[in-house]
């Protein structure tokens, strides 16, 4: 890539965040793996791939001496490039939240001035992956994503960096014959939920004011959708502060030692300790991630399962 590639873009802009933003935990909800072929890290920015209303984009984010840089590419480099401070950021009610007389959660709050819970606007870019992590290790899902975009998702727009990739339209992946996600690694169920979802892809793009009950319910109505796909989906696209992932196998637990030191917790409970930020839970949720204590593991960790094999 040469200097000059990277200097032209279809779409550039710069914009100064009012917060100490740190660009790499800001996209971290959006990056699966170290390989992932539709997110870079290089030295001279933050590359990502996503799809638009008006097709696909590659944007390049660079952030430096308080303002960030976007340049974007492809058919939908306006509508992405334009979307990036909200996917940073930019829109989160921060200033709202009050951390009450809790000393941890107060303390955390403090500690992390760049924590922002930003939105892309794309249930499909978020509901894709989210179908498959359904249920397996991180490594087998991230595996699988990687399989499904060098399968079938188009080479990014742009000087992007080599081997990057478009996540494939709905219309693609209903494409896809079952001999050829057998080959990705794919199980049947996740298989029909994303089949499912693709059919009715564009009726969960949110409209302008959609909240996360009603996203949440739109994407529940879909067979192979429950509650813990959507409330990921919803944090990914809206930024929503308040929605928790229920039904998550290691969440609650985390959760509940952080701010009771109790090694097991249900979801039940988990959601009553979260109740007195009712708004933030979320935010909360996020905040004992990044510096709360960690609920030291014990017993044997869950295998990938590699589903080519069967």
């Amino acid at each position: 890539m040469s200097g000059a590639a990277l200097v032209t873009a279809p779409y550039e802009a710069t914009w100064e965040p009012d917060w100490p933003l740190d660009l790499r935990r800001a996209v971290a909800a959006h990056h699966r793996g170290v390989a992932d072929p539709a997110m870079r890290i290089t030295p001279e920015g933050i590359w990502r791939t996503t799809s638009t209303p008006e097709g696909p984009a590659t944007v390049r984010i660079r952030y430096a001496a308080g303002r960030v840089a976007v340049q974007a590419w492809g058919p939908g480099a306006e509508c992405a490039g334009a979307a990036v401070p909200r996917s940073l950021g930019a829109e989160d009610p921060v200033a709202t939240f009050d951390p009450g007389g809790h000393a941890l959660v107060a303390d955390l709050h403090r500690r992390t001035p760049w924590l922002r819970l930003g939105g892309t606007g794309r249930t499909w870019d978020a509901l894709v992956p989210a179908v498959l992590e359904q249920k397996v290790t991180t490594v087998e899902a991230n595996r699988v994503w990687r399989e499904l975009l060098r399968l079938a998702g188009e080479p990014a727009p742009g000087p992007a960096p080599e081997g990057m990739r478009v996540l494939p339209s709905a219309r693609r992946v209903l494409e896809i014959t079952d001999w050829q996600w057998h080959a990705c690694g794919l199980d049947g169920a996740r298989r029909r939920a994303l089949r499912a979802v693709a059919t009715v892809a564009d009726r969960l793009e949110p409209a302008e004011g959609c909240d996360s009950p009603t996203l949440q319910r739109r994407l529940r109505s879909v067979p192979g959708i429950g509650v813990w796909t959507a409330a990921e989906v919803v944090q990914r696209t809206l930024g929503c502060p308040d929605t928790v992932s229920v039904g998550d196998y290691h969440l609650k637990n985390q959760i509940g030692f952080a701010l009771t030191g109790a090694r097991v917790t249900d979801d039940e409970g988990m959601l009553a300790l979260l109740e007195p930020w009712r708004g933030h839970r979320q935010r909360v949720v996020r905040l004992l991630l990044a510096g709360g204590p960690r609920r030291p593991r014990r017993g044997p960790r869950f295998a990938p399962t590699d589903y080519r094999r069967m």
